[in-house]
Formats: structure tokens, sequence, C-alpha cells
């Protein structure tokens, strides 16, 4: 006769039933998406921004106010750090690395995202915007909301609104800038676009791709002669050291905007998506203040710390880019409906 021992069998089929439910809960797991995790029953998410600017630039300190307001409101449940200074990578490896889902968010050049949807970097176009009345007027209305769509076009999507990056001033080692004779067969540092290359080009300078984190190094070493930038910027990586003289052309005008994965912004829970977004919206405003304060005392500052500034008539420079052909030359890559709607703002450029 055998004996069959009742307790052991329920024992056993308990056993059973918990190591299965272990392994469903363990699948469960390693199919959320990155930065998720599972505690006390709710969800909670951890984010990057991977971000090149220094940390003193006025862009990560409103990122990084941003996000701990995105904590507290959200009881912990949404934690987004911010890595600014390119400690994540360059600003291509980057985007490459949030179009995979490696990282959640970048927050970066609107030219930059222009090497992948051409649209986002219609901004840039060589003295199109004559103020700053001008820029918000397109960017917080149809030309904005249309830069905005192009993202979801690549599975990216782009969260709040934009952050100001300044109108670009052009500065040298050893002259001043007053007028386009003085760009020919310069050696400039530009961002890695086509935008910047064609119009130094158009002017017959010589323009050369260094990342923002090499600059300093480059202008330094003079493996270029001078470079172009927001004065936040100069300031921010302490250009003074390497440039003496700063022209304020105010070629170009740029933003940054944070944009994120769109599977991995899809997959946090409504609520937290439309709290971080006017979080975020609201922290750009702030921004934009700040980097309008920042720049209306920046000259001054540099002045003292030994950089000579000197005013452009800005009309010659449109001129010589017109009779090159720079502005037809975009005019066709960007088409007629994202050319239209910039125009919109600014008037005929071509």
């Amino acid at each position: 006769m055998i004996l069959i021992n009742k307790t052991n069998v329920v024992s056993e089929n308990q056993s059973g039933r918990r190591t299965a439910l272990k392994r469903i809960a363990g699948v469960a797991v390693t199919s959320l998406i990155p930065g998720m995790l599972l505690a006390q029953g709710a969800a909670k998410f951890n984010f990057k921004i991977a971000i090149t600017l220094p940390e003193s630039h006025p862009t990560p300190i409103a990122l990084k106010a941003a996000c701990a307001e995105i904590l507290k409101e959200s009881n912990g449940r949404l934690n987004v750090e911010v890595y600014p200074s390119g400690q994540l990578g360059s600003d291509t490896d980057t985007l490459s690395q949030v179009r995979s889902g490696a990282i959640d968010f970048i927050c970066t050049a609107g030219s930059i995202y222009g090497n992948l949807m051409p649209t986002a970097a219609i901004n840039s176009i060589a003295f199109a915007f004559p103020d700053y009345a001008t820029v918000w007027k397109a960017m917080d209305g149809e030309l904005g909301a249309h830069i905005r769509a192009s993202f979801d076009k690549v599975n990216l999507t782009q969260v709040g609104r934009v952050f100001d990056h300044g109108f670009r001033q052009i500065t040298h080692s050893t002259k001043p800038i007053s007028t386009p004779k003085d760009l020919v067969g310069m050696k400039i540092r530009v961002p890695a676009t086509p935008l910047w290359t064609s119009m130094f080009k158009g002017f017959d300078a010589s323009p050369a791709t260094v990342p923002i984190g090499e600059l300093y190094t480059a202008l330094q070493t003079k493996v270029v002669d001078g470079q172009e930038n927001a004065l936040p910027t100069i300031d921010a990586v302490k250009l003074y050291e390497v440039q003496k003289y700063c022209s304020t052309t105010s070629h170009m005008w740029e933003y940054f905007s944070l944009v994120g994965n769109k599977k991995n912004w899809n997959a946090l829970p409504e609520d937290l998506r439309a709290m971080a977004t006017r979080i975020f919206d609201a922290h750009a405003l702030k921004q934009r203040t700040a980097h309008d304060t920042l720049n209306a005392t920046l000259e001054t500052k540099l002045k003292g710390l030994g950089m000579q500034f000197n005013r452009v008539e800005t009309k010659p420079f449109r001129e010589t880019l017109q009779k090159a052909g720079y502005y037809a030359e975009w005019q066709k890559k960007f088409g007629p409906e994202t050319w239209s709607l910039l125009e919109k703002y600014t008037g005929k450029l071509v």
C-alpha cells in the first residue's frame, strides 16, 4: 500500500505556483521600457536627458529645475536626470541613441535635428529673423508647430516649447569681421550641419566641423581661426580666453528643443506626460527670460575679460549670399510648404 503525504503534495503545488508566478513576473519586468521600475505596486520611471552644453548655461539650468519640479510633483514616480557637457556623447551620437531608445531624451539645436529631418533647421536660414518679436511669433505659432510635427515622422517627439539658444555672433582670434570680404579664407568652426557649411562657403570662408566639447582646444591650437555662437555659449565655454574679437553679425537664430524617444515617452501614463509637458513648457519660458537677461549683460562682462566688440551692417552679408545662390538653393531643399511658412513671418527672402 502506498501512502501519499497530502501536506507535501499541497506544499509542492504551492511552490510550483509561486515559481511560475515569479517567472511570469520576471518576463513582465524584463519587457518594461528602459528606465521603468516597479515598486510597491506603482510604476516608477527613470529617464535621462543628454545635452552637450555645460551645466552653467541657461538651458541645462532650466532643464534641471524642471526635472526637480517633476520629481516633486509626481511624488517620485518620474525621475528625469540631466547629463550636461556631453557626458553621454556628442549630439549626433546621442540623437542616434535616443532614436534607438537607449537614451530617453536629447536636448540640442534645430540644426542638429536638421540632419535627420531638414524641416527642423528652417529657423537657421541666415539673416532670416530681424528680432526676437519675430522669432517667438514664428516659433510659438505655425512655423513652430510645423517643425514639431516633423519629429513624428522619425519616431521622435518634441516635448514642451523650444529654448532660446540666441542670435549667433562671429568671433576671431586676430581681427574683427566688418564686411563679407573679412570672411574670405577664414577657417571658421561650424556645427555638423550642411546649412552652416553652405552659408560660410557663400562667403568664400573655409568652414570646419568641430564638436562643441573640442572647440576651445581647436581655437587654442589654431586649428580654426574663429567660430560663431551666441554670447551665453561664448561665455559658458570661456571662448574669451582664446578669441579677441566679437563681431555682432546676428547672422542666425537658433533654438534648442527637448526631444524624446516616441515609444518611451508614450509608455508613460497620460497624467505624467501632461504634467511633464506643462512643467517643461513653463521652464522653457523662464529660460528665455534668463537667456535674454544674461545676453544683455554679457557684452560688458566679455569686454571686461578682454574681448573687443564691433557692430556689423548686415545688408551687405545678405546681398552676398543672395548673389551666391544661397537662398535659392535652400528654398528648393526645404520645399514650398516649409519655406512659405518661414516667409510668413520673415518676409520674402528670395
